[in-house]
């Protein structure tokens, strides 16, 4: 009985210095990977992406409506004629034949342009039903939405016109809450024009001299409004009051102590898995529904925008929308509420960065040292708000939000970490330890046992 319980203790340990001696070796992998330098993020998305709207750039707008991913991932281009369509499925994209070319769209839509106008309404391409999808909220009366009818009528069928609920607003009132006397926005991404760092934020929030603060009582001033543009578009630069964004600049908080970190930023796809923060509605996610979409608000037209399903409210005005640590546009406004769903529209990142000549903060990694030292403020994003797991994709890369406690996580995860290399040879040396140990003491036993059995076979 003595023998079989010491077989078992020494299986138990062996087993035990194997794991130790794989999960190091995963440790040590995992960390040279990580270490690598990965390549700078460019202004593309995904493949599908750039596929897509390649063969759009290539055969023309006359001969194409759009492109977008499909629910397969595959790129879908919508073509006019046949020879179009044999060329998107040479190139690996699936090819769909519409009776509109994007040349006849546009054109509806410019003709909606020039009509009288009418708060409360938006409008936008929709690549896949080869449409005009024309909205109005509940605040548009029934004369206009009667005259609305009438200039979509004389354009054609393929301009559909809907009510929805709610009214189409600016979300004034995200991730990480600023505060003005005009009222609550969120800070979106941090940018520098490479002497002094700023927050890219919603043009709605407030004009320039604007000042911004980090609490309600007025005593923590982040910095003031410089440059500001809307209505048309949607964005603003708020500057650093002490000229740098500070430690963290590339991550955009999410909530719970999380972050993601920015790599790069790029132009939107239909179809697109994206994730917005707020510090009204924390992290919320949906899918990329039309681009260059036109909102009128009560304040103002805004073109050029990106129509999303994801649901946003009051105060979440200015914050980030991202995919895969791709910055993609700031929260602009829309209607609804993340209880019954609506529309949300976004500010693209890139026209804003091209219009006010700055660029985004990232990690030294990512910017192949470029930045220098301006990869630093608190990060953008809800630090303090609870986020709502965005079902099972992921919103991008993970990172520590400055200044929050990592006491929570688990011992897996640290042991895990990328860059624990360190300890991971560590695990690695004392597994070996235990593996020698235990040979050590199975052969100590085995001699004394053969002693016992020699001294009493002779005496």
């Amino acid at each position: 009985m003595r023998h079989a319980r010491r077989r078992v203790v020494r299986r138990v340990t062996r087993l035990a210095a194997v794991g130790g001696l794989l999960l190091g070796g995963a440790m040590v992998a995992q960390a040279a990977m990580a270490s690598e330098t990965p390549p700078a993020a460019g202004r593309t998305l995904s493949s599908a992406g750039d596929t897509g709207a390649g063969l759009v750039a290539r055969l023309g707008t006359a001969r194409t409506a759009g492109n977008w991913i499909g629910a397969d991932g595959r790129p879908v281009v919508a073509v006019t004629d046949d020879a179009a369509a044999r060329e998107v499925r040479r190139a690996g994209a699936e090819a769909k034949v519409v009776p509109h070319s994007m040349d006849e769209l546009k054109s509806a839509t410019a003709t909606l342009r020039s009509a009288p106008r009418v708060a409360g309404t938006a409008w936008a391409v929709d690549y896949r039903t080869n449409r005009v999808l024309v909205r109005a909220d509940s605040s548009v009366s029934a004369g206009d939405w009667s005259r609305l009818t009438g200039v979509a009528e004389r354009i054609g069928g393929f301009v559909h016109m809907e009510r929805t609920r709610g009214s189409f607003t600016t979300r004034l009132n995200g991730a990480q809450p600023i505060l003005s006397t005009g009222g609550r926005c969120s800070a979106g991404f941090n940018v520098t024009n490479g002497q002094s760092d700023f927050i890219l934020t919603a043009g709605h929030c407030g004009p320039a001299g604007a000042t911004w603060f980090a609490d309600n009582q007025g005593n923590r001033q982040l910095g003031s409004t410089v440059n500001s543009s809307f209505p048309g578009s949607d964005f603003s630069l708020v500057q650093y009051a002490g000229g740098k964004a500070g430690e963290g600049a590339d991550v955009v908080a999410i909530g719970g102590g999380k972050g993601v970190r920015i790599t790069g930023e790029g132009e939107a796809a239909v179809g697109q898995r994206v994730f917005r923060s707020g510090s009204t509605s924390g992290l919320r996610d949906g899918r990329v529904t039309a681009l260059n979409a036109t909102v009128n608000y009560p304040e103002g037209t805004v073109t050029g925008l990106i129509e999303t399903d994801v649901c946003a409210e009051p105060g979440d005005s200015g914050g980030p929308m991202f995919s895969e640590g791709i910055a993609l546009g700031v929260t602009s406004g829309g209607n609804g509420d993340c209880t019954t769903g609506g529309t949300t529209f976004f500010q693209p990142v890139t026209k804003a960065l091209s219009t006010l000549g700055v660029r985004l903060i990232v990690s030294a990694q990512n910017a192949g040292g470029a930045q220098g030292g301006a990869s630093s403020p608190a990060p953008s994003g809800a630090a303090n708000q609870g986020a709502m797991a965005p079902s099972a994709a992921s919103p991008g890369s993970s990172a520590p939000v400055t200044g929050v406690s990592s006491e929570g996580s688990t011992l897996l995860a640290r042991l895990t970490d990328t860059r624990n290399v360190g300890p991971g040879l560590l695990v690695i040396a004392g597994s070996l330890i235990a593996l020698v140990a235990t040979r050590y003491i199975r052969a100590e036993q085995d001699r004394k046992a053969y002693q016992r059995y020699y001294s009493a076979t002779w005496g």
